[in-house]
């Protein structure tokens, strides 16, 4: 009987090796200085979309105004108001440019919900009020939805508001001017929207493409900056600049007035022309060009900006 042996085999057994404290701590910090690289790429492609769906907005809103046009022969009011058949900046009904554009950007059905012949705050038109609008709202600016609209001497809350970024262009005069304007007086200006006026291509002598259309406006709830695009409020204060803006300082300016356009972008604000074009203006623009920009019939030289 013959006896076979088995080859001898290696029993030792082999630890599967891991990372050490300092190979961990080395990955770590490559995959944090990766992410910091990374990161702002990513921020500056995800502002990229925002401001092309901003431009998009301001496009459509465009689009919107010259249909109305061609339907009416002009483009629709700032806002509406009227006391007992005379001029009033105060009174009835309040409704402004914006909300004269829904039907014309898919929003028939919400358009229809307006009573026009009431005012903006009359409890018929409560339901409207409550709707917060995408066209409307620049993508880059995450405030809330809506925004409670306070008196401005007794500070209690009037009604809540649909917030808005994009304002109509009331020129270079003040938009504050317009409180003490008496009943019997329109509340002009030297802008495309204003008080109880509808302005006609004809009107802007100044040429469709060197005239502000719509601007944009950040919100800033702290400091009470907050626009809607219904209109005006006729039984409260503070109501103008929501819906207006005024070309009183360069876009982003440090004065940091409320009434003046502004934006989320570091670079400037998107501005719609008359001409439908849409383009970003920057706190750096000249004062002069950039206030020629703001009036429809000054017959000032505009140079390239």
């Amino acid at each position: 009987m013959s006896v076979h042996f088995l080859p001898a085999t290696n029993c030792r057994r082999f630890a599967a090796r891991g990372f050490t404290r300092i190979e961990l701590l080395v990955v770590i910090a490559i995959i944090a200085i990766l992410v910091a690289l990374l990161l702002p790429a990513v921020q500056a492609a995800r502002e990229a979309a925002r401001k092309t769906q901003c431009v998009n907005n301001l496009k459509q809103i465009g689009i919107a105004l010259h249909n109305y046009h061609e339907t009416s022969q002009c483009f629709p009011p700032g806002w509406i108001g009227v006391t007992s058949g005379q001029q009033d900046t105060h009174g009835l009904n309040g409704w402004g440019w914006a909300s004269k554009l829904l039907h014309r950007m898919d929003q028939q059905s919400l358009y229809h919900q307006i009573n026009f012949k009431l005012a903006v705050d009359d409890p018929a038109n409560a339901g409207v009020l409550k709707i917060s609008l995408p066209m409307f709202r620049c993508p880059s600016d995450t405030s809330s939805e809506s925004w409670t609209m306070n008196h401005e001497t007794t500070g209690s809350p009037l009604l809540q508001l649909p917030t808005a970024n994009y304002i109509g262009s009331f020129g270079t005069d003040e938009l504050d001017d317009c409180e003490s304007v008496p009943v019997g007086q329109r509340c002009a200006s030297n802008g495309v929207f204003f008080h109880n006026e509808s302005v006609r291509m004809p009107s802007i002598t100044d040429g469709a493409s060197s005239t502000l259309f719509v601007g944009e406006r950040k919100t800033k709830p702290a400091a009470g900056w907050n626009s809607t695009w219904v209109g005006i409020i006729p039984t409260g204060e503070e109501h103008f600049p929501r819906i207006l803006g005024s070309a009183d300082h360069t876009p982003n300016s440090p004065a940091g007035h409320f009434d003046d356009f502004s934006s989320h972008h570091t670079t400037g604000g998107h501005f719609l022309m008359v001409d439908g074009r849409v383009r970003m203006i920057t706190t750096n623009i000249a004062e002069n060009v950039y206030k020629s920009l703001a009036t429809r019939g000054g017959n000032e030289p505009t140079p390239d900006f």
